[in-house]
């Protein structure tokens, strides 16, 4: 049996296991599974590596994209520059790590854009917005990222003015904010200065509408949650685990 898993915490609401569940049963691939593994701390990673036989892959979540690396062997060019990883093979003893969010976000973007905006705000420093860096920096978009407190280079949400925000027509939101079930909660944007001329991408995917997108759509921005991400994401770390070199 090839194994395969996730790892994070928590990981109650985690939308991989069912969704390689239903990959494998609909494409009749057998010999496969895939199963959580929710660790309380990153520092049981090595004893849970050993205690899976037949492992090939594994996903990473929050909170360990980052916290991981020192384990890993060895990391793509995608996942040394922006230093987070959400997908790990295992070959020839080795541990690997990925960043296949680079890969699904960049797909997902694609067809929202008419051009590209003049620049975007990346909300969240956590690793998912360096993976969003990452993929605005190959499509020559210029961005800031938005934090609760003042950072270099970049925003807190109190210095979001309505000239920023004209300035910045792409907004992708990187952090938990709105997921099920804290439906409630959204970034603190000043909403009123979003136009029809703006995009907005949450990378939550549960709900399908979050209240950041609906506060969006309702001013007439194009708006997408993060599903098309995740699953591109899945499928790019699939492809990963299969390959024969």
């Amino acid at each position: 049996m090839r194994n395969f898993g996730l790892i994070g915490y928590p990981l109650e609401h985690s939308f991989s296991k069912k969704y390689f569940a239903g990959k494998f049963r609909e494409e009749k691939i057998t010999e496969c599974q895939y199963e959580n593994h929710q660790l309380e701390t990153i520092d049981d990673f090595p004893t849970l590596i050993k205690t899976i036989e037949n492992l090939e892959g594994l996903n990473v979540t929050v909170p360990y994209k980052e916290k991981v690396i020192p384990f890993l062997d060895g990391l793509s060019e995608a996942a040394k520059e922006i230093k987070a990883v959400n997908c790990i093979r295992f070959v020839g003893g080795k541990k690997i790590g990925y960043n296949t969010d680079v890969l699904g976000f960049k797909n997902s973007l694609l067809p929202m854009l008419n051009g590209n905006p003049d620049a975007a705000l990346i909300l969240g420093t956590g690793g998912a917005s360096k993976a969003v860096a990452y993929v605005l920096k190959e499509l020559k978009i210029a961005y800031h990222f938005v934090s609760r407190r003042p950072i270099e280079n970049g925003y807190s949400y109190q210095e979001l003015t309505e000239k920023v925000m004209k300035n910045h027509q792409l907004i992708v939101n990187t952090t938990p904010l709105g997921t099920y079930p804290k439906v409630e909660g959204c970034p603190e944007l000043p909403y009123q200065y979003i136009s029809s001329l703006h995009i907005l991408h949450d990378l939550v995917y549960n709900p399908k509408e979050t209240r950041f997108l609906t506060l969006g759509k309702e001013r007439g921005a194009a708006i997408k949650n993060g599903y098309e991400m995740l699953v591109g994401q899945a499928e790019a770390s699939w492809d990963i685990w299969n390959r024969t070199k």
